[in-house]
């Protein structure tokens, strides 16, 4: 099989705070997200898409929230440990299409340090790094600010 292609999805819920993590890059807005590593709802369902490409499971089993090492986690590590998969099976990223879905903070000004966070972690081109951003128009729990959601696919190939 020369090309596999991976989804993943993640939530978190947002709480008063002074920031959050998406892409491994620090928001500076008036919220946080909850969650055992450092909740980065972005990497999370990209490492999930990365995970279920390979057919070797989910950011759980690999990080368990039940680990106290992982408490507090940036969750770059787990990126890292998902690309690193890759390579050890054969396989390499075509390309990454995500989307994160929240009501605030607004992405589209920081969409760029993300992607450009993203392809270095990942050790990818810019320009096969795609970070997309919607809100849900005010409905749902993300539409209510009481959480944020990303979506992410990989597209990946035998070297």
């Amino acid at each position: 099989m020369n090309f596999r292609i991976g989804s993943g999805y993640d939530v978190h819920r947002t709480r008063p705070g002074n920031g959050v993590y998406l892409g491994g890059v620090l928001i500076e807005t008036d919220i946080s997200l909850v969650g055992h590593s450092d909740a980065d709802v972005l990497i999370h369902a990209i490492c999930d898409a990365v995970y279920g490409a390979l057919a070797c499971g989910d950011i759980g089993q690999h990080f368990p929230d039940t680990l106290a090492e992982n408490k507090g986690r940036p969750s770059a590590d787990f990126l890292k440990h998902a690309v690193g998969l890759l390579d050890e099976k054969g396989y390499a990223i075509s390309n990454l299409d995500a989307t994160i879905i929240c009501e605030k903070p607004r992405i589209s000004p920081h969409r760029e340090t993300i992607r450009k966070n993203l392809s270095t972690l990942m050790n990818l081109d810019l320009d096969q790094v795609g970070i997309k951003a919607t809100t849900t128009e005010k409905l749902g729990f993300t539409g209510r600010g009481e959480g944020i959601a990303a979506m992410a696919s990989v597209l990946i190939f035998r070297k």
